[in-house]
């Protein structure tokens, strides 16, 4: 599927492109995301993947107070005032969902994973559905080209959400313009982790789907691939190495640190010589690193600090003029 959605000219003779991923749930970090088109005086702003949450945290009702327990410490807050709703925005900013409940409703969440599974994916449309109105009450008429992606942590049930904005691209597996001549074919899924996400898939596959969505590309020349996991061995895919218990392997008393992005997305990148290749998936493996003509950078993540990790890209005639990583 193509889908168009070009950005207005911002009196700049470059499109200028703000590139971030990895925000896992943090509402500090998306309200910073939206906000960076005007701070950057950005023409488009990318979202690269892994946008939901990892765990919700309950809020238990007791006798004239509210209970939670966030990083092993109990938080207590009183039933009337602000402090309650204090605390949920903490729970936001870390990448968590929070969640009110009553002792009652909590043992029977403990005994029915299903039960648990189905009131996550609700936290997470609900959550991901007033991301989009932020969106859309900032960027309404603004004329800037808004593209997010999921990545291997999401979950499928979350694209209708993204699909029903005004605003907001669903870019994922598809080919958009960033302005009149630049295009940007992406890809959130991932090779297999230890994890075993919902969008980790083989090498086999990911070539066919990343394959999938290079085929719709006009001009390779002047395209930047947004894919998800970066290219293996290229340094911006650096983590420890995980035994079968996903502890960290030990190497004369330090983590053994090893490559573990995708050698299908290296591949593609060889042949296919876009621009730019933009990344994410490994947080702290934030750089830049150069295959054939094409620049790869991966700004890494600082979410459950609030912080947005990003880079400014700078396009013009098919050529990557500048980039810079930028956190605020």
């Amino acid at each position: 599927m193509r889908l168009f959605k070009r950005s207005k000219a911002r009196g700049s003779a470059f499109t200028r492109v703000f590139f971030t991923t990895d925000l896992h749930g943090s509402e500090t970090a998306f309200i910073k995301f939206v906000n960076a088109a005007e701070h950057y005086q950005a023409n488009a702003i990318v979202l690269g993947g892994d946008i939901t949450g990892k765990m919700m945290i309950s809020i238990i009702k007791r006798p004239g107070r509210w209970e939670a327990n966030l990083f092993g410490q109990l938080h207590v807050v009183d039933e009337a005032g602000t402090e309650l709703e204090h605390l949920e925005r903490v729970i936001r900013t870390n990448g968590f969902y929070p969640y009110r409940t009553t002792p009652e409703e909590v043992e029977e969440l403990y005994a029915d994973p299903a039960k648990v599974d189905s009131l996550f994916t609700r936290l997470m449309q609900e959550s991901l559905a007033r991301w989009m109105q932020i969106a859309e009450d900032k960027l309404t008429g603004r004329g800037v080209g808004c593209f997010i992606c999921l990545g291997n942590d999401d979950r499928d049930e979350i694209i209708p959400i993204i699909e029903q904005s005004e605003v907001v691209t669903y870019a994922d597996g598809k080919v958009v313009f960033l302005d009149e001549t630049h295009e940007m074919a992406s890809c959130g899924y991932s090779n297999m982790t230890p994890w075993h996400c919902p969008r980790d898939v083989t090498e086999e596959e990911l070539a066919q789907k990343i394959e999938a969505v290079v085929s719709q590309v006009d001009n390779l020349q002047n395209c930047v691939f947004n894919f998800h996991t970066p290219p293996y061995d290229s340094t911006l895919d650096l983590a420890p190495e995980l035994d079968e218990e996903l502890k960290p392997v030990q190497v004369a008393g330090q983590p053994n640190i090893i490559p573990v992005g995708s050698t299908a997305v290296r591949d593609a990148i060889e042949q296919h010589q876009p621009m730019a290749g933009l990344h994410g998936h490994i947080h702290e493996s934030r750089g830049i690193y150069q295959i054939g003509r094409t620049v790869c950078i991966n700004p890494g993540s600082e979410y459950s600090e609030g912080v947005l990790r990003g880079v400014l890209v700078n396009l013009k005639d098919g050529k990557l003029l500048s980039h810079q990583f930028v956190a605020g």
